[in-house]
Formats: structure tokens, C-alpha cells, sequence
């Protein structure tokens, strides 16, 4: 059977007629790569985080000091890394994770569609934000067969928030991610020091704009007056959501929901208790708040208090070693945020889909040397503090 793996023969064996990748396969070239292709206001928002960005620093550096222990003779010849999540069958345990800005990471300011383009040829799940382009609507539509799932910025108009997830549901997503910790924007001085942020410039709001309770709150095509849908969004933008809006939420669908910015055991506990589906452990890659724990080094307690309710996570990915270490700490699913941001600056969809691919072999080429054939042996083997 193919494995994930068998991407790096592809390119050993390309090479041989003498074609290297257009992408580089490690994070570190790919990241000063993308640096110098992206306009400045997209590489400061995309690459920036809150404060100092110590957290930020904190989240990719952390992994270091989890170490796995290899087993030997194992037979590893067939490797196994899909998951059931949420009722979903997936053939691998990674998801890209929402990125509000996602949209004007390609040159044609169309990189929602891009990500959902690279979401249908590589099997890998796309969480739509609510900050996109295009409508919800297209970009779902552009993942084909693979499930998509909505990322939902609570809007303070409650008819608003209710169209948001009515229309997500009916364009195929498969579960509702709601973001608890972006009611207000972190502290982010290269923003700042810039004077941009996109959305102040009418970008990425495509899913207000084509929404028709924001029409009629607008009162006019929002093409027609910009910066007032622009002033309107922002009026309307970060419902304060406390442990009272859970109903409300449960309420707008059908849907699996899952809380996204758990890092605290006790949230855990009170979410599974509430009848939330899933838990998202994350810190919001430290783009929110500043002088805060490793997300990594959060995770074991969020998942121990999670019970068997499914925990996802991001928050530091950078490679296939990160993605492995995450479900050794027991995540059901790993979620890639810039990696894949990057790969669309340089590429477009096949950009993202090489660092998915690339992602995806490092970590089953992991297991197999690892002696760890399935997620299951990952799990199981788990990771010792360095």
C-alpha cells in the first residue's frame, strides 16, 4: 500500500533526472522563503505574533524538550495513520488550522480557494475561518470530497452569527469551531508599528459581505460604500462568549461543535460536562496573548481532563517530528497553520499541498523508524520530558 513516506523517493528519484522540488522541504528555508515573496503587511501579519513574541518563540521551541523513545523490531512495513473524528474518516491525523488571512496569502487574493484546492488533493481537512476572501460557499466547495470544517468569529448580532453557521452548515461543513479567545485583538507591535490591519482595509470580510443579514444591516451593497460594511464589521465584530452563550451556540446547528483556545484543565472539564464535542487546545500560535505556557506543555492535562472527548490541537507545528509528538501527548488531531500560509505565498495550492505532503512523510517516516507502525503505538509510547 502507498505510504506517506513514499513522498520522499519521489523526490530522491526526481532528482536523479535532475529536478529538485520548487519548495523546500524543511520549515526554516520555507519561512525565510516566504519572508521575502510576501508583500510586508502580509509577512508581518502571517509571521507576527502578540507582545515580544516570546510565547510565540515558546510554542515551536517547546517540542524540544519532549523526546520519544524508539522500539526496535518492529515490523513497520505498513504504517496506518488514519483517524475517526467526529463521525469523519480521515486518512491522516493533521488539519490546517484557520488563519484569518489566509485569503491574501496568494497573489490573486483568492488563497481560500488555494487552501481548499490544497485540502482536495491531499485528503487533509480545511477549517475555513470566518475571515475569508471568498464566500464560505466557494471554498467549501473547492475541497471536493474532503470535509471541511467552519471556524466561527462570534459576531455581536445573534441573527448574524445564526446566518454565519446556517450557511456553513449548508455548504458542507462538517463541524463548528468556536474561537474564544479573538473578542478583542492581542497586542501586536509589527502590525502596529505598521499601522495595518487587513480587515480595516476591507480585506478577507467576504463572508460579510455576502451574508444577507449583513447586507440588510448595511442597508446597501457593500460594494458600493466599502469602508462603511468595513465600519459595520467592525461594530459587529467579537461577541463576548461566556459559559451562558453554550446553549445559544448548541442551539445555531446540528453540527459537532468543538471550543477552540482550551488550555486550562478545568475549561476541559467544563466543556465536556456542557455536552461539547470536541476540545481545541491552542494558544492561537501566540498571536493573541503574550507571556504565556508552551501550548505543547499544556496539552497532556488538557487531554487527561478531556476524557474521550477528542482533543485537537495546534499551536508550534513546523514539521512531521511536531505532528507525532502531539499525538504521542495524546491529541486526536494536529492542526498546521503557518507551514501551510507559507507554501500558499510561494506556490498557491500546490505550494500548501508540498508542505502538507512534506509534513505528512517526515511524520510516517518517524513511526516507521520509530518502531511505531500505528497512532495507536504513538499513543502508547508516548514521550519522556529532556
Amino acid at each position: 500500500m502507498p505510504h506517506y513516506g513514499d513522498y520522499q523517493n519521489a523526490l530522491y528519484f526526481a532528482g536523479l533526472s535532475g529536478k529538485t522540488p520548487d519548495l523546500p522541504v524543511d520549515f526554516a528555508t520555507l519561512e525565510a522563503r516566504a519572508a521575502k515573496a510576501m508583500p510586508d503587511s502580509v509577512r508581518d501579519y502571517v509571521m507576527g505574533g502578540c507582545g515580544d513574541e516570546a510565547t510565540q518563540d515558546a510554542n515551536a521551541s517547546a517540542f524540544a524538550h519532549w523526546g520519544m523513545v524508539p522500539r526496535m523490531l518492529v515490523d513497520c512495513a505498513t504504517r496506518d495513520l488514519s483517524i475517526d473524528l467526529l463521525g469523519m474518516k480521515l486518512p491522516s491525523p493533521i488539519f490546517m488550522a484557520p488563519i484569518g488571512v489566509t485569503g491574501i496569502c496568494t497573489e490573486d487574493g483568492h488563497g481560500d480557494i488555494a487552501a481548499a484546492r490544497a485540502s482536495a488533493e491531499t485528503g487533509v481537512p480545511f477549517i475555513g475561518s470566518t475571515l475569508m476572501n471568498d464566500p464560505m460557499e466557494a471554498v467549501f466547495a473547492a475541497c471536493g470530497d474532503t470535509p471541511a470544517l467552519y471556524q466561527l468569529y462570534t459576531p455581536k448580532n445573534e441573527d448574524l452569527a445564526a446566518s454565519l453557521v446556517s450557511r456553513a452548515e449548508k455548504a458542507g461543513a462538517k463541524a463548528l469551531v468556536v474561537t474564544l479567545d479573538t473578542w478583542v485583538t492581542g497586542w501586536r507591535p509589527r502590525d502596529l508599528n505598521s499601522g495595518n490591519f487587513p480587515q480595516l482595509r476591507g480585506h478577507v470580510l467576504a463572508n460579510y459581505t455576502s451574508d444577507p443579514v449583513f447586507r440588510d444591516l448595511l442597508g446597501k451593497d457593500p460594494a458600493e460604500d466599502v469602508q462603511a460594511a468595513v465600519m459595520l464589521w467592525v461594530s459587529l465584530f467579537g461577541k463576548v462568549l461566556t459559559w451562558d452563550d453554550l446553549p445559544w451556540l448548541r442551539g445555531l446547528t446540528s453540527l459537532p461543535i468543538l471550543l477552540k483556545g482550551i488550555c486550562h484543565p478545568d475549561d476541559a472539564r467544563r466543556a465536556v460536562d456542557a455536552g461539547i464535542d470536541g476540545i481545541y487546545c491552542s494558544n492561537h500560535g501566540g498571536r493573541q496573548a503574550n507571556g504565556g505556557i508552551a501550548a505543547i506543555d499544556m496539552l497532556p492535562d488538557v487531554v487527561k481532563a478531556a476524557g474521550d472527548t477528542p482533543v485537537l490541537f495546534d499551536s508550534g507545528i513546523r514539521s512531521g517530528t511536531d505532528v507525532v509528538k502531539a499525538l504521542a501527548m495524546g491529541a486526536a488531531a494536529v492542526g498546521i497553520g503557518r507551514p501551510y500560509c507559507y507554501g500558499l505565498a510561494l506556490g498557491g495550492a500546490a505550494g500548501a499541498a508540498h508542505v502538507l505532503k512534506s509534513i505528512l512523510a517526515e511524520a510516517d517516516l518517524l513511526m516507521a523508524v520509530n518502531g511505531m507502525p500505528t497512532l495507536d503505538a504513538v499513543r502508547e509510547a508516548g514521550v519522556t520530558r529532556i
